[in-house]
């Protein structure tokens, strides 16, 4: 099935032609005018030398007149066999399309709301047949159906023709038109994106790329130069400056020679602040009474934190390189 882009955004179409996989760009004057361009010509030109086939509309009351409009619209530089001529279905309509067809012009006659109109066009040589699903639905009427029975008449008397699914207004209209067997999709640019969302899909791909950076992060790689630390003289006030600025829930407390001698947390505040009242925010480190913190060396893995935070139900790691205190790991690092 042919995947088309609908719009008439320069800037995501630029987007879209980025995947490599659209067949093409259908487009009309009503979407450039709401993007307001005012330059039809230079703008066709310059779409057509950003996609592979560009669809455009050729306009005119009469058959001659619309052959006209597309012979002009061809001298501007267009290339035949990468151009597809639009004609809205009517007797003179299809009656410019066998000629434009038999002239070696790609034509696609759209608003085409009934089989009888796609018969016509079919039998008029119409490269594509271009029924407007979502403009149908919005009457009440059976589109998929006449999409469907569109499509069964190609395959049935063997037209060349395609049937093009248009007007898609939701991503439900892509499923449709995959399960009606339709040649050609043509959508906009939020819809086909919307496409390839899915909240499970979502929840997958969260979860390999947690395990991943599990397995193959260093402790050193998460913390960097995070070392919300005080030596064993600071008191409990400095010891809550800093976890103030930095917003952290604890500090690490280093001796002298700025090896691990314990850690200070937000509970601990809490629970000294009970027992002592406000004078406990003078209270020094060293006469807290800390025991020595568990700690994790900077070039570990993070499962071997991860398993670290499950066995011992800490809420942060001292991380230690060569015996010295460089960092603090916490509980919600790992899910960063």
């Amino acid at each position: 099935m042919e995947l088309y882009l609908d719009s008439a955004d320069l800037g995501e179409i630029k987007e879209a032609m980025e995947l490599g996989f659209f067949t093409g760009l259908t487009t009309t004057p009503t979407f450039m005018h709401r993007h307001g361009i005012t330059d039809i010509d230079g703008t066709i030109v310059e779409l057509s030398k950003i996609v592979d086939i560009l669809q455009i509309e050729a306009l005119g009351d009469t058959a001659d007149e619309v052959i006209a409009e597309a012979y002009r619209q061809e001298a501007l530089g267009l290339d035949r066999n990468k151009t597809v001529y639009k004609i809205p279905m009517s007797l003179e309509g299809v009656k410019a399309c066998k000629k434009l067809t038999d002239e070696g012009f790609m034509v696609n006659i759209h608003l085409v709301y009934t089989l009888q109109q796609a018969y016509l066009a079919m039998e008029a040589g119409a490269t594509y047949v271009c029924p407007l699903v979502g403009r149908l639905q919005d009457q009440g009427n059976d589109a998929l159906a006449l999409v469907e029975q569109c499509v069964n008449a190609v395959e049935y008397y063997g037209y060349d023709s395609k049937i093009m699914f248009s007007s898609v207004r939701t991503v439900e209209h892509m499923r449709n038109a995959i399960n009606v067997g339709v040649h050609t999709f043509t959508a906009p640019w939020k819809i086909v994106k919307a496409a390839t969302l899915n909240h499970f899909t979502t929840i997958g791909t969260d979860q390999f790329t947690q395990d991943t950076h599990i397995m193959t992060a260093k402790v050193k790689d998460v913390v960097g130069a995070k070392n919300p630390h005080v030596g064993m003289d600071a008191t409990v006030t400095d010891a809550l400056v800093k976890m103030t600025a930095g917003g952290y829930g604890a500090v690490s407390v280093v001796d002298a020679n700025g090896a691990a001698a314990g850690i200070f947390t937000d509970g601990d505040l809490r629970r000294l602040m009970e027992s002592k009242g406000t004078d406990a925010v003078n209270t020094k480190m060293g006469d807290l009474g800390l025991t020595a913190p568990k700690t994790i060396d900077a070039e570990e893995l993070l499962y071997k934190a991860q398993a670290m935070f499950a066995d011992t139900k800490v809420d942060s790691l001292v991380v230690v390189s060569q015996g010295k205190v460089v960092g603090l790991l916490d509980v919600q690092d790992m899910i960063k």
